[in-house]
């Protein structure tokens, strides 16, 4: 940790408030979490907040570390460091309030990254003051925009008044310290009288726990220039405490609507980063605001984090690829009846009794598994989920019961990982080893939440096993396998795991692999298409069973950027 007090806003500076806001979030997010009332109840606003940050620090240290490599002692600029914060936060964004954090960072960085220009050659550029005011403005400005229905007495609101407390702060002399301890101390009177603007943290007695997420980043920054931490006041839970200058904690998620009409909101929480133009982010604003509600769409420069509340997870995802390339995809089912806060008053989110938490390799598996009920973690080529992920993602679908689909055989270790971190939270966790997706859409196609659930894992588990799986991929280079030698370029037909098929084609391959399956019986062949795959694969492979195979059906699924070609499952 870098020391403090820093006297200006440069790369150090930047480095110590990171790693000090993480400290201070980590200290505050169990009590946030634990509150969370507004608009959806489910439990994660101070972890969101946590990981999102935790993203932008690590992306700061990998600056610092990547000039110490290369430039010995000299250190990265201003404009090196904010740039690290802001695209660490925007691709590591979790959750409404997560993603809010992730642009108020950005809008902060865009104006800090010109702080350089006017210093003299060999001068560390470095913000002051009044760098900052124009930070603190700009960054709760573009928060605002980012949202589709602002509301007031959210993060939003806690943004604006720390922005209005900066600009009017000792005139245009004050320092950096002086700056943000009028930000942080308009930021938390703001937060004090959240509840007194939504009517759902007034009857809970809560003040909004996204606004108390930004409080204690601000706090962060009063203790990088003053090297005064503010008194923490994570302990206490009441809106009334706030009032008074007591410790507390509070709540609420989203920044955005429709909950306070008193009606239940969409069941699905989908996000992903996306890239693509700024014409199309605008049409797909559009589109995702038609579809649901809690949108925010943060980010530019053809990179983008967008977040909404839907009722139909496949059609958000699906509006991304209209877009541009999603990618990142995380799409959560809430419990039903807890989605969204009612107008009436009611006690903390129940657990729901079971769920289903899946690993899946592509976009449209995604959206396929989220419609069914499924709460999904998007295993990325080369880049598969950690278990902490997978813990995570148990976290979020709320159940005292939970199955888990790794839907790949390397990742029965991490999931077990995982499993076991759950059941000592007291969640039940029932591990099914599934090898691949199509044996998860198996498993979830007899899936009974009303059966016990050692029957319901019985069951599950007994479909996926008679579900035997196989992929259509291309080698990356030459390589020894069961098949014989393979080139780069090959098409590779693997099935349960190893290369069976060398070919040159990938529908003859294709066709191939499936004749092959099918020599052992089966009722029903699933196929899943990648982006990759001919047009014309699934009307083949379709015909080769209808003709060749009788009483055999035939299922077509979209993947999306999933890695493989093809996969194929026959049951």
């Amino acid at each position: 940790m870098a020391q403090v007090p820093q006297t200006f806003f440069d790369a150090l500076a930047v480095r110590t408030w990171c790693g000090l806001a993480l400290e201070t979030l980590g200290r505050a997010r169990e009590e946030i979490d634990a509150i969370n009332v507004y608009p959806v109840a489910d439990g994660d606003t101070g972890t969101n907040l946590y990981l999102t940050l935790e993203s932008a620090a690590a992306a700061v240290e990998a600056v610092f570390a990547g000039h110490a490599a290369r430039s010995g002692p000299e250190g990265p600029t201003l404009a090196d460091a904010v740039r690290a914060m802001a695209h660490g936060a925007l691709i590591g964004a979790r959750g409404n309030s997560g993603t809010i954090l992730a642009q108020l960072l950005r809008g902060m960085s865009q104006v800090l990254a010109d702080q350089e220009t006017g210093h003299a050659d060999g001068e560390t550029a470095h913000a002051d003051g009044q760098g900052l005011r124009l930070a603190l403005r700009h960054a709760a400005d573009s928060a605002r925009q980012a949202v589709a229905h602002p509301v007031e007495g959210t993060v939003l609101t806690v943004a604006s008044a720390a922005a209005d407390a900066a600009d009017a702060s000792c005139g245009a002399e004050g320092d950096c310290g002086t700056v943000a301890r009028a930000a942080y101390e308009g930021a938390r009177a703001a937060l004090a009288a959240t509840p007194g603007q939504l009517p759902v943290l007034e009857r809970a007695g809560v003040v909004d726990a996204g606004g108390r997420g930004l409080v204690a980043v601000l706090g962060a920054l009063v203790e990088t220039f003053t090297g005064e931490r503010p008194r923490d006041r994570a302990a206490a839970v009441t809106a009334g405490a706030w009032r008074a200058g007591e410790d507390v904690s509070p709540h609420g998620e989203c920044a955005d609507t429709a909950a306070v009409a008193g009606q239940d909101g969409p069941a699905f929480e989908v996000i992903y980063l996306l890239e693509a133009e700024d014409t199309a982010v605008a049409r797909l604003r559009q589109r995702l605001d038609a579809l649901g509600d809690s949108l925010v769409v943060v980010g530019g420069d053809g990179l983008w984090n967008v977040h909404v509340h839907v009722d139909d997870a496949g059609a958000a995802v699906e509006a991304g690829i209209e877009a541009g390339r999603p990618y990142r995809i995380r799409i959560t089912h809430f419990a039903a009846g807890d989605v969204h806060t009612t107008g009436a008053e009611r006690p903390p989110r129940e657990r729901a009794q079971r769920a289903v938490v899946a690993v899946v390799p592509g976009e449209g598996l995604a959206g396929l598994y989220a419609e069914a009920g499924a709460t999904t973690v998007l295993a990325r080529p080369g880049e598969p989920p950690a278990s902490g992920e997978l813990v995570q993602a148990v976290r979020r679908a709320h159940a005292r019961e939970v199955v888990l689909l790794p839907n790949d055989a390397e990742l029965r270790h991490t999931a077990a990982a995982a499993a076991e971190q759950a059941r000592t939270e007291g969640i039940r966790v029932a591990l099914i080893p599934t090898r691949s997706a199509v044996q998860g859409i198996a498993a979830l196609a007899v899936h009974e939440p009303e059966r016990r659930f050692d029957e319901d894992v019985v069951s599950m588990t007994s479909a996926a096993g008679a579900t035997r799986y196989a992929e259509v991929t291309v080698a990356e280079r030459q390589a020894w396998t069961m098949a014989g030698i393979c080139q780069a370029g090959d098409v590779l037909g693997l099935i349960d795991g190893d290369v069976a098929v060398i070919g040159s084609d990938v529908t003859a391959t294709a066709r191939t692999v499936l004749d092959r399956m099918l020599a052992a019986g089966g009722e029903m062949v699933t196929l899943v298409l990648g982006d990759e795959a001919p047009d014309t694969i699934a009307e083949h492979l379709e015909g080769r069973v209808r003709e060749g195979y009788l009483a055999v059906d035939t299922v077509v699924y979209r993947g999306g950027r999933q890695g493989a070609v093809l996969l194929i499952g026959v049951e």
